[in-house]
């Protein structure tokens, strides 16, 4: 949580409306949910170890004593808490408005203060619906001028299957899992290392080490079935692999280029992604200049059954804004109607106010200064709060005849 400065926040919105308008061009309708949830919904399990990070809210009415009974039980202490991720509150908030709800439902979501900005599809188990998500997303990055981003992808079930075939225990894997998301940070050895320590079936731990340091030749092609096929294991199932490579033909088909070729998706069958409700496809936005990831997202069918009772498809993708705002060059453009009216002390109010609505009429954005001893000092103020342009005014002239110069 902080502060913004003008500048700051008016950029900020800009990118904003950036997102909004290209998601809502996909079709995808924007919903709001409140900031808090039930204790029980944040703490069912699903989150992985956000749960343990959430804040709760104390529950109201107790007094000292009730506190000093309820201080060992989380769940007797609270009977709310803020949200740990937007997914959450989208089934809760499906679950309670599903008759009121398209078959289909494509929702975005855009929450405050850890800005984040998530498109999901309620309705839809088909490839379709990860296309359509990264497509809106991938549009979105080119419209707001972020270069050289690529789309990580896995599918849980893929890392499942990976892990059968070297032998882990089912009871093993969520600590192996674990492990494997840290191959980044500490390469093949570590992970080894890593799995020695936890106990893992050796003979899992030596497969998994030779499957990690095997030849493999580079593909100049980086998402195909080629590529996806020659990343994993023998015996992964082919329902798998085709849901991964029909996600990338539909991706392939909404670029200019012929399918694959220039389609930003990479094939990464480490690539882990922490929440525990993913049951399928998931991924994450890379870009080279930062070493975490820009956004990501996955398919979490059997979140909404908890909720519903009933089992309902459902896939998301969440771009981090904080995370993409300070990446972004500013926008020149919009800039450069900002002018700063310098005036002298003795212009009348009506003049001043004539000269700022003339230039407000020709789309620029005009904030009044009286002229100060000190000009530079001025105009550098402007210039750090998104103001490009000036232009000083004396008594008498007449609205439009002054200059506008550029600043610096």
């Amino acid at each position: 949580m902080r502060d913004f400065l003008p500048a700051d926040k008016a950029r900020r919105e800009r990118v904003l409306a950036v997102i909004r308008e290209r998601y809502r061009a996909h079709g995808f309708d924007e919903i709001e949910t409140p900031v808090v949830e039930d204790y029980d919904r944040l703490h069912a399990g699903i989150g992985g170890d956000n749960e343990k990070l959430a804040f709760n809210v104390l529950k109201r009415g107790l007094d000292a004593d009730g506190i000093r009974a309820a201080a060992d039980d989380p769940a007797a202490l609270s009977d709310l808490g803020l949200r740990y991720d937007l997914t959450v509150p989208l089934a809760r908030f499906y679950a309670s408005h599903r008759g009121e709800l398209p078959t289909v439902f494509r929702s975005v979501q855009i929450a405050r203060q850890f800005v984040q900005c998530d498109i999901d599809i309620i309705g839809d188990a088909s490839a379709r619906a990860e296309a359509e998500l990264l497509t809106a997303t991938l549009d979105t990055l080119d419209a707001l001028g972020l270069t050289g981003a690529s789309v990580r992808i896995n599918d849980r079930r893929a890392l499942d299957a990976m892990l059968d075939v070297f032998g882990f225990a089912p009871a093993e894997r969520p600590g192996v899992l674990i492990t494997i998301d840290k191959l980044d940070k500490i390469g093949p050895d570590g992970v080894e290392a890593e799995l020695r320590d936890r106990g893992a079936t050796p003979a899992a731990v030596d497969a998994f080490a030779a499957f990690l340091r095997r030849p493999v030749t580079r593909e100049f092609v980086p998402y195909g079935e080629q590529q996806i096929r020659k990343a994993l294991p023998d015996g992964v199932p082919d329902e798998v692999v085709g849901h991964l490579v029909g996600i990338g033909e539909a991706v392939g088909a909404s670029r200019e280029n012929d399918p694959f070729q220039g389609v930003p998706l990479v094939f990464d069958p480490f690539l882990v992604r922490g929440m525990g409700y993913y049951t399928g496809t998931i991924f994450e936005i890379a870009h080279p200049s930062v070493g975490y990831s820009l956004g990501g997202g996955g398919r979490y069918d059997g979140m909404i059954g908890r909720f519903l009772g009933q089992d309902v498809p459902a896939v998301g993708f969440s771009i981090g804004f904080e995370r993409i705002v300070d990446l972004l060059q500013e926008e020149t453009a919009d800039a450069a109607s900002a002018v700063v009216l310098v005036h002298d002390r003795d212009v009348p109010v009506p003049e001043l106010i004539a000269h700022k609505a003339t230039l407000v009429a020709t789309g620029a954005r005009v904030r009044l200064e009286q002229r100060p001893k000190n000009m530079k000092a001025l105009l550098e103020r402007a210039a750090l709060d998104g103001y490009t342009a000036f232009a000083t005014v004396s008594a008498g002239a007449a609205p439009g005849d002054v200059e506008v110069k550029p600043l610096g």
